[in-house]
């Protein structure tokens, strides 16, 4: 193989790994978000979070590009339903 094409089929595995500690970073405010969160809400962004880390590790084994994606939807969602809670349930004091 060519210099060239191990650089191409080593990239997309190297933002993999740098997209899994990324999803790592995010799901530490997940498990932080127990101190705002009320349980059912908490569980079911858990399982959400998981399934992100599913999609996460189907897209690394395809070698995509997709996978930056990953952390930045959970992310977003995490924000949102953190502000979906605070301004219409509540949540926050």
């Amino acid at each position: 193989m060519t210099s060239t094409r191990l650089r191409r089929r080593g990239a997309p595995l190297a933002l993999a790994v740098v997209s899994a500690v990324g999803h790592l970073v995010v799901g530490w405010f997940y498990a932080a978000g127990g101190l705002v969160i009320p349980g059912a809400w908490l569980f079911s962004l858990w399982a959400f979070w998981v399934l992100l880390a599913v999609l996460l590790v189907r897209l690394a084994r395809r070698r995509s590009w997709w996978t930056p994606a990953v952390p930045l939807a959970a992310a977003a969602v995490f924000a949102g339903v953190l502000q979906f809670g605070e301004r219409v349930l509540g949540w926050l004091p």
